[in-house]
C-alpha cells in the first residue's frame, strides 16, 4: 500500500465516511415516478445511440462492397476475372466509382452471383446450397445468462447468412429490444411483435374447445376482443424489411414482456392448449417456412414462455457463453433446465397420448451447440478448454474472439459487416471478420448437414411408399 509523504499510510477509500456528509449528498427519497423520469431520458439516449448508424433521413442504410471484399468474401473468383466479365456484360449491375475502385450494393452484388452460378465455371459453388421442397431451418440463440453475447451472435450470424445469399427471417423474442434496434425495425406496440401470433394460436384452440362444448349443451369460455383480434394476424402482418434486402424482422419492444403474464392465464383456463407449439404453428401455417431459408429466433436471458416457444420450434439450438466459471455453471444449468421442462411436458402428452391409443410425442432437435464467445485467448485457453472437454460434442470448435472491431460496432449499434473497412487497417478488418465468419461457417455446416439428412430421408420415404 502506498504510504503519505509523512509516513503515514493511505487507508482504504470506505474507511473514515462522514455519515452526516454522506447524508447530504442524498437526493429526496425516490418515489415510483422517479422510475418514469428515468425511463423517459434512457429512452431518448438509446434512439440517439442507434441512430449514429443512420442515415441524415433517419433510415439505415447497408453499405456498398468493394471488390476486393466481394472477391474475396462473397464471390469465389479472382479480382480480374470478376472485372472481365463485367466488362463483357454490360447487363449486369457496372457499381459506382472509378474503374479501379468499384463498389457495389447488396442487390447487386447477388444479382452478380446468380449470374456466376448459371454462366461460371462448372463445379465451383458460386452460391450456397439450398433443397428444394425443404422449409426453412429454424435457428434458436438462447441463454438465461444475460451479456453472453447472445443477440450479438444472432445478428451477425443473420448477417453472414445475408451475405452467403440466404433469405432470412429474425424474430426477436427479447423485450429489450436489441435485436431490433441493431436491424433497424420500428415497432410501436406488442401487436408488431410475435405476442398476437401466440395468442392467435391459443384462440385458435378455444375457438375449438368451445365448438365442442356447445355441441355438448355446455357454456362456452369467455372470447374476449383481444382473441377476436387476435385471429385475424398473420405473421405477414407482423413482418418488416429491414436495410438488408434479405433479412426481414418480426421486431420486439417492452410491452411484448406481458406474454410472459398472459400465457400462464390462457394455459390455466384451457389446459389442452400446447402453449409451446404456438410459434411454430405460426410459421408453419403462414407459409413462412416456404418463403425464408432461415428462421433466426433472438430469445429472452430466461427461461420462459417465449424461450420455451423458440426452443420447441428451433431444429437447431445455439447457446453463446463466455469462457468463465459462472457462465459454464449457468449454463450447464441452462441445459438442465431444458431438460426438466420437456420432459416433463412430454411426460404429461404422453400419458394422455398411450390413455388414448396415439402415438407418442417427443421434442428433437437437428443439433445443439455452445459457442464461447468474447474469447480472450491470451487469458481463457485454459478454462476454454475445460469447458470443451466437459461439453464434448455440444461445442462449436471456433471461439469468438472480442476484438476492437467488434467492440466498435456494438457501439454504433451495428454489425462488423456494417462497418466500413476503409475505418480500420485491412489487418484489423480480416481479423474482425473472421471473428464472426468462423462462426457461421460451423453454424452453415449444421444447417446444410440438417437439410441434407431431412433430403434422404424423404427419399427414403418416398422409396418405401
Amino acid at each position: 500500500m502506498a504510504s503519505k509523504g509523512n509516513g503515514k499510510q493511505d487507508l482504504p477509500p470506505y474507511f473514515n465516511i462522514d455519515p452526516g456528509f454522506a447524508a447530504k449528498r442524498l437526493s429526496d427519497p425516490i418515489e415510483t415516478a422517479r422510475f418514469a423520469k428515468a425511463a423517459a431520458f434512457a429512452t431518448r439516449g438509446r434512439d440517439d445511440l442507434a441512430r449514429r448508424g443512420y442515415a441524415p433521413d433517419g433510415n439505415k442504410r447497408l453499405r456498398k462492397f468493394s471488390i476486393w471484399e466481394i472477391t474475396r468474401y462473397l464471390i469465389p473468383v479472382a479480382p480480374a476475372h470478376f472485372r472481365r466479365v463485367l466488362k463483357a456484360n454490360p447487363d449486369l449491375p457496372q457499381g459506382d466509382g472509378e474503374a479501379g475502385a468499384k463498389w457495389f450494393t447488396l442487390e447487386e452484388v447477388l444479382a452478380i452471383r446468380e449470374h456466376f452460378a448459371t454462366e461460371g465455371a462448372a463445379g465451383k459453388a458460386y452460391k450456397s446450397w439450398r433443397p428444394k421442397g425443404l422449409p426453412a431451418k429454424v435457428v434458436a440463440v438462447a441463454n438465461f445468462k444475460g451479456g453472453v453475447g447472445k443477440t450479438s451472435t444472432a445478428a451477425h450470424l443473420a448477417m453472414s447468412a445475408a451475405l452467403d445469399g440466404y433469405k432470412v427471417l429474425v424474430i426477436d423474442l427479447d423485450s429489450q429490444g436489441s435485436m431490433t434496434s441493431i436491424l433497424g425495425g420500428q415497432v410501436e406496440d406488442e401487436w408488431m411483435t410475435a405476442f398476437p401470433l401466440i395468442a392467435r394460436d391459443y384462440a385458435k384452440s378455444l375457438k375449438s374447445e368451445n365448438e365442442v362444448r356447445e355441441s355438448a349443451g355446455q357454456a362456452p369460455y369467455p372470447f374476449d376482443e383481444t382473441l377476436t383480434e387476435a385471429l385475424e394476424v398473420s405473421p405477414r402482418n407482423l413482418i418488416q424489411e429491414t436495410h438488408w434486402p434479405n433479412i426481414d424482422l418480426i421486431g420486439a419492444q417492452l410491452n411484448l414482456y406481458w406474454a410472459e403474464f398472459q400465457v400462464p392465464v390462457w394455459r390455466m383456463q384451457l389446459r389442452s392448449w400446447p402453449l409451446w407449439d404456438a410459434l411454430q404453428n405460426a410459421l408453419e401455417d403462414g407459409g413462412t417456412l416456404d418463403e425464408y431459408d432461415i428462421v433466426l429466433l433472438d430469445t429472452p436471458p430466461a427461461l420462459g414462455y417465449l424461450t420455451i416457444n423458440a426452443l420447441a420450434a428451433a431444429d437447431i439450438l445455439l447457446v453463446p457463453l463466455g469462457a468463465s466459471f459462472l457462465e459454464f455453471d449457468s449454463t450447464g444449468r441452462f441445459f438442465d433446465m431444458i431438460y426438466s421442462t420437456f420432459a416433463s411436458i412430454e411426460e404429461g402428452e404422453n400419458r394422455v397420448r398411450r390413455r388414448d391409443g396415439l402415438p407418442e410425442m417427443r421434442f428433437e432437435w437437428d443439433a445443439v451447440r455452445a459457442i464461447i464467445t468474447r474469447f480472450d485467448a491470451a487469458q481463457q485457453a485454459d478454462l476454454a478448454n475445460v469447458i470443451q472437454a466437459y461439453f464434448g460434442d455440444f461445442m462449436t470448435a471456433y471461439r469468438q474472439e472480442l476484438t476492437a472491431m467488434v467492440g466498435q460496432a456494438g457501439e454504433q449499434v451495428s454489425g462488423i459487416y456494417e462497418t466500413d473497412y476503409r475505418d480500420f487497417n485491412r489487418e484489423t478488418y480480416v481479423r474482425g471478420r473472421e471473428t464472426f465468419d468462423g462462426t457461421w461457417a460451423e453454424v452453415k455446416s449444421l444447417i446444410l448437414g440438417s437439410w441434407w439428412r431431412d433430403l434422404k430421408m424423404e427419399d427414403a420415404g418416398k422409396e418405401e411408399a
